[in-house]
């Protein structure tokens, strides 16, 4: 004969179990956490390149390798207004990119891998930037860090752009403790959802340039670390 089972017991075996609040101790829960506080902090942070599409992007990105991007906003309009498109840039004269170049450094480097570029994306691509890392990273000069930028802005797709601050506030903030931009690269995407990653990046780029630089950080100044969220690994 079979035993009555007690209301309470029933109760307890039929109610659904709740779910675990996340909490600090959670490193996915910490990293979101530290992006929120961040988009409170840039609501506007953006890509700092001036472009007006793909290939501009593209170009202006392969441009931006040992410098600056204010720099390279400074050489662009004349670039573009002379070469506006792949055919027109796969056809420019070397000596005429590398002394619009010049201010750039390395522009002899520079203005071959434009030539390329142009070159390819006309003869392969019909004129057109493509839209996979695997296409992007085989055109002259275009590594992964540019194609996750060309992406991610150009495309909409997500993707995580390391960069020197990125890479810097990711071993700040404890959630990496690698150099390798793409170990960095992955340590972050299993940390944040897919939808924070382009613009995610834009406001740690900003928060790097602004508050938690290389040398001198101004910890004192830092939201996150008022907020909890940094552990000022390696600080």
């Amino acid at each position: 004969m079979r035993r009555a089972v007690s209301s309470e017991v029933a109760a307890a075996e039929a109610a659904p179990e709740v779910p675990e609040v996340p909490t600090m101790a959670d490193p996915a829960w910490r990293a979101g956490a530290v992006d929120d506080e961040l988009m409170a902090l840039y609501p506007d942070a953006a890509c700092a390149l001036d472009h007006d599409g793909p290939f501009q992007l593209l170009v202006a990105t392969v441009l931006s390798a040992q410098t600056t991007d204010a720099r390279v906003n400074t050489v662009t309009p004349e670039l573009f207004g002379r070469y506006p498109d792949p055919a027109a840039l796969g056809a420019a004269r070397r000596e005429d990119l590398e002394a619009i170049l010049r201010p750039l450094g390395f522009q002899r480097a520079k203005a071959g891998h434009l030539l390329g570029i142009g070159q390819a994306l006309t003869e392969r691509f019909e004129g057109r930037v493509p839209r996979s890392r695997e296409e992007l990273v085989a055109l002259p000069g275009v590594g992964r860090k540019t194609a996750n930028v060309v992406l991610g802005n150009a495309f909409g797709q997500p993707a995580i752009t390391v960069d020197t601050h990125v890479g810097r506030l990711s071993r700040r903030l404890g959630w990496t403790t690698s150099k390798d931009p793409l170990r960095v690269e992955k340590d972050i995407a299993a940390l944040w959802e897919p939808w924070r990653w382009t613009d995610g990046c834009h406001r740690l780029i900003e928060h790097g340039r602004q508050v938690c630089s290389a040398r001198s950080p101004r910890c004192g100044e830092c939201a996150l670390l008022e907020a909890g969220l940094c552990p000022q690994v390696g600080v």
